[in-house]
């Protein structure tokens, strides 16, 4: 989508050119969620919970990518849906046997645990959604998640066992930690200082250092799914059997954020954007100014084939 403003005073160009936020955007620090319905649910940082969309069949992954956009991971309709902050929907990618978790890494390439037709793995996305195998040879993988230095951290099973397997940019595997307990690994979610957080379903939520060293860090949820870090450190889990959000303070303190939720799967954080500098848009006021928001031109490309 291209914006045309007029040369306006600069107050009235943002306005027109979509930099005044409304009720109906998304905001930095809003959380999201997908619950069983097919729905994801936006909730502000009080609790305030709004429905952001509808009728996508079974949302296991969420993810934002730098441009603010929303991706999900539908497993009903074998789809990967991208979001614009206004709530505008395509589909980013289609046709694929399997897609649970999702993530990002720092040049902004889209990474999924799932399948294209065979064995479980790491699917990786070009910026048209075409997918290729990053990873493969799993019965199952569940959840990805990037480090600061740019390895892919998976959840997979082998056989019956859960581990959490790390990939270097190069994509040579190693096993990261052993916990040894069943389906650990459902939610992936790094901190601030590189430690690693894993949800196991049913049981507690486990702490990674770098070095592969693990520790309980709570116990207190049923069955703990998506996880996410807010900008402040505080994690928040969806725990599927009780349909509550809580959120644990680094010392693992622990309250209610949000309740009534119909099995929750995927949480994301919604990140705060760069906006252009008022430098900028007088530059090209005098001539009319175009801009565009998030990702629409990767959007415009392949909006034909994609809709």
């Amino acid at each position: 989508m291209k914006i045309h403003c007029l040369p306006l005073a600069i107050g009235a160009a943002l306005a027109l050119c979509g930099f005044r936020p409304s009720a109906a955007m998304a905001a930095p620090g809003d959380l999201y969620a997908s619950d069983e319905n097919g729905d994801i649910l936006r909730f502000s940082p009080n609790g305030t919970e709004s429905t952001f969309a509808t009728g996508l069949g079974s949302v296991y992954g969420l993810a934002f990518d730098n441009a603010g956009d929303l991706f999900a991971s539908s497993q009903g309709t074998g789809s990967i849906y991208e979001f614009a902050p206004d709530g505008t929907r395509t589909t980013f990618a289609s046709g694929l046997s399997s897609v649970y978790g999702l993530a990002f890494n720092s040049a902004g390439n889209l990474f999924a645990a799932g399948s294209i037709g065979g064995t479980f793995g790491v699917l990786r996305f070009a910026s048209d959604g075409t997918p290729s195998t990053f990873a493969s040879g799993f019965n199952f993988a569940a959840a990805v998640a990037f480090d600061g230095a740019g390895n892919l951290y998976l959840s997979a099973r082998v056989t019956l066992a859960y581990r959490i397997y790390e990939y270097d940019p190069a994509g040579d595997r190693s096993t990261f930690g052993s916990s040894g307990v069943l389906r650990v690994g459902n939610g992936l979610a790094f901190d601030a200082s590189g430690h690693l957080f894993a949800s196991s379903d049913p049981g507690p939520i486990y702490e990674y250092a770098p070095d592969g060293t693990f520790s309980e860090f709570t116990s207190a949820m049923q069955y703990p799914r998506g996880i996410a870090f807010d900008a402040n450190g505080n994690l928040f889990a969806a725990d599927w059997g009780t349909g509550v959000i809580d959120e644990f303070a680094p010392d693992g303190a622990e309250r209610t954020f949000a309740t009534g939720l119909i099995n929750p799967e995927a949480l994301a954080f919604e990140p705060a954007v760069p906006e252009p500098s008022s430098t900028a848009l007088f530059a090209l006021g005098a001539a009319g100014l175009v801009l565009r928001r998030g990702s629409e031109a990767r959007r415009a490309s392949v909006a034909g084939s994609k809709n």
